[in-house]
């Protein structure tokens, strides 16, 4: 079958691979039908992690049960399903807590699993024909419609970036009529503004440099806040001071709370430093929501953070360690939640959400390409060019 397949930085080609087949009783195989090119595909595809030459990528997956091993009972041959990014037992100490971002069963080299991603087991990615889905009953949500319907793009984005722009804002505890601001607008950052006004916030701000994709911030009802233009932490005080009625609602005092009271990070390690965006400074993103996020607020960091950086500018980030100012953070008494999204927890609620009509997330989706277009895809995904802020790959449509 064919399949996108890394072989070193800045290369991804599509090559024939062993088909897939059932390893285990509990194992299913799906014919995939979309998957997503994430943004954190491209730490690896940069050569930004320890990832292995020959991995097959892909962690944002759903299709159609081909085939399932003797112990599969729910799901069936001919069902239509999305896979969380999470690989998950379903059954350890940790998927019983409901932290199926962490299950301590599935990979053998240490706590959590994904497929096709460095570090995190031996599992094959699904930007393929095919792929196997180890804990079936588990990790396949079941989804109604065909192939290729009206639902397929919002569908897909169940695997990962929905789930993970939601998980956000649980992190950050957005509640009704919360100030919020969101930090990248790609794929996950637009999903965050997305997620937060679904909850009720009353103030999203999005603060990014790409026109495209701060242009979908605002579409959403989001406010967009280029960070090339100025500081985006002073743009936020002052866009809240001059905000009428908010500014003339407050009592005195509460002129020491000029930002926001919700604060996520959806960029990352490989954050751009603002005052000279060509380069990089890992805690840019870190330092401006410990500024703008009020004391007593909170902030959700699901932007990656690798404990190996090879491409890093020093010792210590090529470690994954970082200076950031810790006492801000107790001095502000401001609580952090971080790390990756454990989808189980809101697949479903936000399948039904999309279902019902609630939710649109595909808004995000810019490209729609077949599998043997994932080289070009990739490359321009990376240099940030129009039109591709999010890539959904069809490996059943072929290129013209």
């Amino acid at each position: 079958m064919k399949a996108v397949v890394y072989k070193g930085a800045n290369d991804v080609r599509v090559e024939e691979v062993d088909e897939p087949r059932v390893e285990q009783p509990t194992d299913a195989i799906v014919r995939i039908t979309s998957t997503g090119i994430c943004g954190s595909d491209l730490h690896m595809y940069e050569g930004r992690t320890p990832v292995q030459p020959g991995t097959v990528f892909g962690h944002e997956n759903m299709g159609v049960v081909e085939a399932v091993g003797s112990a599969v009972r729910q799901i069936r041959e001919g069902d239509r399903v999305v896979m969380p990014f999470n690989i998950a037992c379903g059954t350890c100490l940790n998927c019983e807590r409901g932290f199926t971002n962490a299950c301590l069963f599935s990979n053998p080299e240490g706590v959590s699993a994904g497929y096709g991603y460095a570090q995190m087991g031996p599992f094959r990615g699904g930007q393929a024909e095919r792929l196997r889905v180890p804990f079936a009953d588990f990790n396949c949500l079941k989804l109604p419609g065909a192939p290729h319907d009206h639902y397929e793009d919002d569908f897909v984005l169940l695997s990962d970036v929905f789930p993970t722009g939601y998980h956000a804002t649980v992190l950050a505890d957005v509640q009704p009529g919360m100030s919020v601001a969101v930090f990248g607008a790609g794929p996950v950052g637009l999903l965050a503004a997305y997620s937060a006004i679904l909850r009720g916030a009353a103030e999203v701000y999005v603060v990014d440099a790409i026109p495209e994709r701060l242009d979908r911030a605002e579409g959403i009802g989001a406010i967009p806040v280029d960070f090339t233009k100025g500081d985006p932490v002073e743009t936020i005080f002052e866009l809240r001071s001059a905000a009428s009625p908010v500014a003339d609602a407050r009592r005195p005092g509460e002129e020491k709370m000029p930002g926001v009271m919700c604060g996520i990070d959806a960029v990352g390690y490989q954050a751009k430093d603002e005052s000279s965006p060509d380069h990089e400074r890992p805690t840019q993103v870190i330092e401006d929501l410990l500024r703008v996020v009020n004391p007593t607020g909170a902030i959700g960091v699901v932007g990656v953070y690798m404990t190996e950086d090879p491409g890093a500018s020093s010792e210590a980030a090529k470690k994954g360690s970082y200076t950031i100012p810790w006492a801000k953070v107790f001095e502000r008494g401001l609580r952090i939640g971080s790390g990756q999204c454990p989808v189980k927890r809101y697949d479903r609620m936000l399948r039904d959400l999309v279902i019902a009509g609630r939710a649109k997330p595909s808004f995000i989706v810019s490209q729609r390409l077949p599998l043997d277009a994932a080289r070009d895809a990739y490359d321009q995904f990376d240099h940030r060019r129009p039109g591709f802020t999010k890539v959904i790959l069809k490996p059943e449509t072929k290129a013209a």
